[in-house]
This record gives structure tokens, sequence and C-alpha cells, in this order.
């Protein structure tokens, strides 16, 4: 007589996760975590850093554990210490205060984000009223907007605000973006202020970055495989947020953030095969690593890295940390 065995309580059941990549740190993330890390080693604890260096807890309290320290303003600054101005970049107002104040500072500022105020200062100087393609208050843009005298620039977030916008009539005109938007969305906008204003200048290459337009494009390249779509990044990870958009858009059914594994949503894990995993520009890969021994603890987990492309892009860091 054959008996049927009982299901160990130990068999698991099978899950394949498809790996996205490009994911993860970017070329300016990148940059900023070794200036916040290499000022410390040179110069010692603590030193200041004027908001989150990038947007991502783990990332903010493993650099507070060396010795970082987080301030919103640089008046939490005491005289005589050394700052860091995160990589979203700051208005001019923030250098000035620092120097005023004698405050020795390092920038941080992703050189991408940068290349935006140069351009934005350029069509100033030419006499161009400028349109501001991004989101309000994220600091990138506050940095952006704070380049350049109150009122000479406009910020524009969607395609229903760019028909509503209203220059002064018979100006001269041009537009720039925030880095790490939506690609199809900020394509819509400027197609929009295109329109209405056919002279409009943009900028000679996209604003938006090689590292957002990458991780789109990647998981883009996953959604018509999965089932459930997870992005590792914080809330307010301006490129992270995009990311599950960008999932949903391209037809993810169940697209969400997670902070780290502790978020994962086991619920939309149910009933399915075929799980997609992506990460924010400013999410470390130790986060993602978390992710995946967390599902392995779970199933018979089968990874798969669907690889876009490869990056190699370097940012220089500044010239007082070069000898560090």
């Amino acid at each position: 007589m054959n008996e049927t065995r009982p299901i160990s309580q130990d068999q698991k059941p099978p899950l394949r996760l498809l790996l996205a990549a490009p994911r993860g740190f970017c070329a300016g993330v990148d940059r900023a975590i070794r200036i916040v890390e290499m000022a410390l080693e040179k110069y010692g604890r603590p030193v200041y850093v004027r908001h989150e260096i990038v947007h991502n807890r783990s990332v903010v309290q493993r650099l507070e554990r060396l010795g970082a320290v987080f301030i919103e303003e640089l008046s939490e600054a005491p005289d005589d210490s050394r700052v860091i101005f995160s990589a979203h970049g700051v208005p001019k107002s923030v250098p000035e205060e620092a120097e005023r104040r004698k405050l020795f500072y390092l920038d941080a500022t992703c050189p991408l984000v940068s290349k935006v105020h140069i351009e934005a200062e350029i069509h100033h100087r030419a006499g161009r009223t400028i349109i501001l393609v991004g989101h309000a208050g994220h600091p990138e843009v506050i940095g952006t907007m704070g380049r350049l005298p109150e009122g000479t620039m406009t910020l524009v977030e969607t395609a229903k605000d760019a028909e509503r916008v209203s220059p002064p009539e018979g100006a001269s005109l041009a537009y720039i973006t925030q880095t790490t938007l939506s690609v199809e969305d900020t394509a819509e906008i400027v197609a929009v202020l295109k329109r209405r204003f056919p002279s409009i200048v943009g900028p000679h290459k996209e604003d938006i970055c090689y590292a957002t337009t990458n991780r789109q494009e990647a998981i883009k390249e996953i959604v018509p495989r999965v089932d459930t779509v997870f992005v590792i990044g914080s809330a307010n990870s301006s490129n992270s947020m995009r990311l599950v958009e960008v999932a949903r858009r391209a037809g993810a059914q169940r697209a969400k953030l997670i902070e780290n594994a502790g978020a994962i949503d086991w619920d939309l894990v149910e009933g399915a095969n075929i799980v997609g995993l992506s990460a924010g520009a400013s999410a470390p890969e130790v986060l993602v690593e978390e992710v995946i021994a967390a599902f392995r603890a779970r199933f018979d987990l089968t990874v798969e890295e669907v690889t876009l492309m490869h990056e190699d892009v370097e940012f220089k860091l500044p010239r007082a940390l070069q000898t560090a």
C-alpha cells in the first residue's frame, strides 16, 4: 500500500526574482556620501551636513554613527564648524552665509544638478524668463530657484500647469528641469511648452540625469515579466517615487515603494510567481541584499539579474579632499 508522504513544513514555495540593472547608487550619490566619509576621516567629528546628504534613512543613520550631524539650516551649525551641502544643491544664499560666517564648507551638489544651475544663470544673463519643470518643495527645486533673484523663475509641475503658465508678453523664454523626474511626464510637459511657445529655448542635453533615465528604462524592461514590483527607496526620494510611477504606467498591477526588507508587504507577493525588484539612486546595495535574503527565507528563490546597460560614470571629489 502506497502512503502519501506529508509535505515538510520546511518546504518553501518556488519564486523567481527579477533584479533590474542598473539600480541603486548613481555617481552623484556615491560622490556625496564619499565626501562626508572623507571629511570625517580628514577633519574628525563632527561634520555638519545641511539637509540629508541623500534621501535615504539608512545612509543618513550610518553617517550619523560615523559622526555626521544633519541640520536643516546653517544657523544650526556652530561657529568654526565644518559644513557639507547635500547632493540636491542649495540656494546661492547658503554658501554666501557660510562665507560671511567664515565656515569651512564642502559642496556635495551633484555635478548634474550644478549643470542645471549653470544653465539657469546663462539664461538669466541672456535676459530670458525661465520655466522650471519640477516638484514644489523638493530641495533640488528650492536650490535651483534660489540661484537667481526671486521672481525670475516660474515653477511648472504638470502638463496642466504648462497649459496655464502665463509669462510676460513678448518675453524670451527658456526651460530647465529637475534632474529626477519621470522621463515620460517631463516629455509631456515640455511638449505643451513647445506647442505654446515655439521659440522657447531648452537645454542642449536633457536635464534629467542619466541615472534617473537608466533606472526607469530598466524597470520598464522587467515589468512585463513580473506579477509584483518592489522599489527600494525612501518616501522623500523623488527618483525612487518616480520608479514606482513608471512601473505602474508600464503595466505593473502591483508596485510598491519599500524602505527596507522590514517594509515588504507580503500580501502583494501572495499568488505571485515572479517578483521584480529595483532600487532608487539613493538606496545602497546592502538594502537590496537584505530584501533578497528576506525572500530567500520564505521561498525557494531563483534570482535573475536583467541588465539593460552598464554605468561607468564617476565624478571628481572637491579639491580639498582629493589628497585625503
